[in-house]
Parts: structure tokens; C-alpha cells; sequence
């Protein structure tokens, strides 16, 4: 699949809600509907301008929140902001709160994950191509590190690092669930960050979540319990807050430092370059040639 032309390009791509690119300064949008070898993504892609930096939007869930956790096509969206550009993802997510310290409007950059999720498609090598991506540390700590310093600017309640626990929903916990999961110590509970941030990883992208904590998830006796109708009474209330820091982080994140996360791939492909499928090799072409070139002639 060929990369997008240059008046179609992006240097950071943020993943979240249909809302977030209304942000004030953001000029040229335009949507970009893009192709992807593992199918459409959520949504078209929101393209524009913020300050000089080129910006991609993707509603993960697509507008009008019509995808729920597990039918989103996760590998179809990193592919896309991948072929547009895009070297840095800012993911946007609605939490449960695990912990008694972290309070529904709270903000939480986690910097760890954990995996339940049990229908998704966690990996872009398969098939005949086999890559093991490191994946210890899964949130870029440069990245991570501009957040939070976006995140105090705006003057938002902020949690650093903690464990991100991804479930596979579409339903939330049950009490005894949510009590197992606050015995393992984790931060957040959601739906939709991975295998988001492991194909973010094989994807070469610098990756960070910002999880705004819109609940206690059920645990809590004194609070009532979670509904969709108190999540999107707490998100209304976290959009401008959103958007706010969104706005204030771009422009530091376009000045970061490059960080490992863009050689993720450098040692992780073990196939022998002889024995790869031709047809796939060309599907993944997009990750696979700044490690393993395509031969001279090849199509």
C-alpha cells in the first residue's frame, strides 16, 4: 500500500474521540479517507494544522460511535496514521478509576498495560512473517514526559505512570472482577488500548495514553454504579480540558527528541528475508523496509 502524497501528511496523529479536533487555532482541515491492506479504518481521517505542526485525527470508535471495543479494526487505524506520516500517537481514553486517589475528572498518563482482551488481533506479523517487538516498556517515555508536562500546564489533576488494564468488554466489570483487579494494583480500567499500543509499537510509533478517568468502575460501595449516562456526563465535562491539553502538548511534542521506539523492528523480524511470502512481504512494506529492503526490481 503506498504512502500518502505530501499534501496529505501528518507528524503527530491523536486517537480518540469524533470531538477532539475541534480545537481552537486548527486550520486547513480537510478529511482524508485512506486504504489500508487490513481493511477501512474507523473513520476518514481528520487532517489539519495547528501552529505549523500537521496534526491526523481518528475518531476510534467512528463518529456518531458506531464500533464498539472489539469490532474497532486497530491494525487498519495504526496502518493508516502510519502511511500519512505519522511518527507520534496521542491516544485519548475514557478510565474507570481502580485507585481511591484518582477521581473521576482526574487525568492519568499510565506507563504500563495489561492484556485482557480475547478477540482482538494483537499483531501485523503473521501469517508467514514472525517479528517479537520488545514491548516492557509500552508507553515512549519522551512522549510520556511532554504530557505530563502539558497536562500541569493546563493546571488538569495528573497521575504519573500506573498500570492501564484493557478489558474486552462491550460490558463493564462485574463487583467481583473489579475487586480482583484492585488487588493486582492497577491504575485504570478500559477497552480500546490495546492491542492499540502493541501494533503502535511494531509500527515503529511513539505511543502515549491519556486516560481521563470518568468513574470508580463498580468497587466503590459508596458510589453509584457505572453507567454509560455518568461516563458521558463526565466526558462532556473532560472535552474542553481535552482539547486544552491537546493544544498546549502539540507544539512540545513536534519539538520532542527522537526516541528507540522508532527502531522497535530493528532486531524483532526472525523470518529469513528467503522465506517470507512475497505477497505479504509486499503487504507490510509500510514497517518492514527501513529493516528488511525489498529486492531491487521486486514488486
Amino acid at each position: 500500500m503506498a504512502r500518502q502524497g505530501g499534501g496529505s501528511r501528518a507528524d503527530i496523529g491523536i486517537i480518540g474521540g469524533s470531538g477532539l479536533y475541534d480545537i481552537e487555532g486548527l486550520r486547513r482541515v480537510k478529511e482524508l479517507s485512506v486504504k489500508t491492506p487490513f481493511g477501512a479504518p474507523s473513520d476518514k481521517v481528520i487532517l489539519g494544522e495547528l501552529n505549523g505542526t500537521r496534526i491526523a485525527f481518528l475518531s476510534r470508535h467512528g463518529r456518531g460511535h458506531r464500533i464498539n471495543p472489539s469490532e474497532i479494526n486497530y491494525r487498519a487505524n495504526i496502518y493508516a496514521l502510519k502511511s500519512i506520516g505519522v511518527s507520534r500517537v496521542i491516544s485519548v481514553s475514557a478510565v474507570g478509576s481502580m485507585k481511591e486517589s484518582i477521581k473521576p475528572g482526574d487525568v492519568v498518563l499510565p506507563d504500563q498495560f495489561i492484556d485482557l482482551t480475547k478477540r482482538r488481533a494483537s499483531t501485523f506479523f503473521e501469517g508467514g512473517i514472525v517479528a517479537h517487538v520488545g514491548f516492557g516498556d509500552p508507553v515512549c517515555p519522551s512522549l510520556g514526559a511532554v504530557l505530563l508536562d502539558a497536562t500541569r500546564t493546563v493546571g488538569a489533576t495528573v497521575h504519573q505512570g500506573g498500570v492501564y488494564l484493557c478489558i474486552e468488554g462491550p460490558q463493564f466489570s462485574t463487583k467481583g472482577e473489579s475487586r480482583l483487579y484492585r488487588q493486582w494494583g492497577v491504575s485504570v480500567i478500559g477497552m480500546t488500548n490495546l492491542p492499540e499500543a502493541k501494533l503502535a509499537r511494531e509500527a515503529e510509533l511513539c505511543y502515549t495514553t491519556v486516560a481521563l478517568a470518568t468513574d470508580y468502575d463498580c468497587w466503590h460501595d459508596t458510589e453509584e454504579a457505572v453507567t454509560v449516562e455518568s461516563i458521558l456526563a463526565m466526558l462532556r465535562q473532560n472535552v474542553s480540558l481535552a482539547k486544552r491539553l491537546l493544544r498546549t502538548a502539540i507544539p512540545m511534542v513536534a519539538d520532542g527528541k527522537a526516541c528507540s521506539c522508532r527502531r522497535a523492528l530493528q532486531d524483532a523480524i526472525i523470518t529469513a528475508p528467503d522465506r517470507m511470502p512475497a505477497s505479504l512481504r509486499r503487504k507490510l512494506a509500510l514497517f518492514m523496509d527501513r529493516v528488511v529492503p525489498a529486492k531491487k526490481g521486486a514488486r
